[in-house]
């Protein structure tokens, strides 16, 4: 037997949740509690998309590359006039 803490339930459990949930909340009041979810829910993924680009600025930025040492060139020897 399949009970709901150890997986999904079966269909007769399905339905006696929802009926459940009826009861408790009432046919009014269900359509209110799925729009303020759903409200929520695209709050909190248009903060996370907006909290992205921010990041990426904040990121350090790596130094820009060191100039190449220059070599030292030998000195010619200088002729004596």
């Amino acid at each position: 037997m399949n009970t709901f803490a150890f997986g999904m339930p079966s269909p007769a459990e399905t339905i006696v949740i929802i009926f459940v949930i009826l009861l408790l909340f009432g046919s009014k009041k269900l359509p209110e509690l799925a729009r303020s979810l759903g409200r929520s829910l695209n709050e909190f993924k248009r903060g996370q998309t907006e909290s992205l680009p921010e990041q990426k600025e904040e990121a350090p930025k790596e130094p820009a590359a060191a100039p190449a040492p220059e070599e030292e060139k030998p000195e010619e020897p200088k002729a004596d006039a």
